[in-house]
């Protein structure tokens, strides 16, 4: 017997051209529930080659010997041997530090005052847009032109600021802050909290808005005066929020070293010198592109742990 095609809705035979037709092909698999992989496979496409392929690259170099200035060390296969000389180096412990510090205290205060604009913003008094306007304008500057701004600001010789602090009287002469160990991770820090602040200030206002104001009426009617209601309503409404926002900037603070790069090269000494800016150091100043790699594998493990621990203690998925 010969074979013969159908269609589904008719007894009609198919012509071999209406067999093999891409159109009516597509038509019947869109009935299927193989559809949604089709429709799924250009966005998968696409993060294979943009996002999982580069990482896996960048993930399998710090197990080789990539020395751009040393090419008769060959690209071959070291295993460990980056991991070991990391856990010998004295400046990865003190990168490890103060990339510690230079994150928790700008998160923390990015939060305070964020949340601080972010309210005095919700109350719709007049004049609240202009200031929502002029409290963002720092967030819209990019990195490098903050950081200049700031690094000629506090200028030992000819900042503003180190001229208004002493004719107020709180220095009795022009102070170099960034070239001193004691303040140059806190006048960072401060650099770093003006200009991202602003990040926590947006999305805490939107989350504000989601917000029923019945429940502060609730609140108030039961006597629950404004610090009260910031933490039995406010804060807890905001959790997801705020748990979003502070491992964005997490990650967006260890990542990137433009802005200590700007200021302090990690100086002075290795008062400054943290993660992200030392592996650049490694790649784009040493060209040892395997050790800047390992460095790179153990930010990513640690930011992917935060990430996970931070949301457990945060509840985040609880109601």
């Amino acid at each position: 017997m010969s074979r013969t095609s159908y269609s589904a809705t008719s007894s009609a035979p198919l012509s071999v051209w209406d067999a093999i037709n891409p159109v009516r092909m597509l038509g019947e698999l869109s009935e299927t529930r193989y559809w949604m992989y089709v429709l799924l496979l250009p966005s998968a496409l696409l993060i294979t080659a943009v996002v999982l392929y580069p990482t896996l690259y960048g993930m399998q170099m710090s197990f080789r010997e990539m020395r751009l200035n040393r090419p008769d060390l060959g690209t071959d296969w070291v295993g460990s041997k980056h991991y070991a000389r990391m856990l010998a180096d004295p400046i990865f412990w003190v990168s490890l530090r103060n990339t510690a510090v230079w994150a928790t205290s700008s998160i923390v205060l990015e939060f305070v005052i964020g949340l601080i604009a972010a309210l005095a913003l919700n109350r719709n008094l007049p004049g609240t847009k202009m200031l929502a306007v002029v409290i963002l304008l720092p967030y819209f500057l990019p990195n490098v032109v903050a950081g200049h701004m700031w690094a000629l600001m506090l200028d030992p010789r000819l900042g503003v600021i180190n001229d208004v602090l002493v004719r107020l009287g709180w220095l009795d002469s022009y102070k170099a802050w960034f070239a001193d160990p004691a303040t140059a991770m806190a006048a960072a820090i401060v650099v770093e909290t003006w200009h991202s602040f602003p990040f926590f200030t947006l999305l805490i206002m939107a989350g504000l808005k989601s917000i029923p104001s019945d429940l502060y009426k609730a609140a108030d009617i039961d006597g629950a005066g404004p610090l009260a209601q910031l933490r039995l309503i406010t804060l807890p409404m905001l959790k997801t929020i705020i748990a979003a926002a502070v491992i964005l900037r997490v990650i967006g603070l260890v990542n990137s070293p433009d802005l200590l790069l700007i200021l302090t090269s990690g100086g002075p000494g290795r008062s400054t010198q943290v993660l992200s800016l030392y592996a650049f150091q490694m790649a784009y100043k040493d060209f040892n592109f395997g050790y800047a790699g390992a460095l790179s594998v153990v930010m990513f493990v640690l930011l992917m742990g935060f990430a996970y621990i931070y949301i457990r203690l945060a509840k985040v998925n609880q109601d």
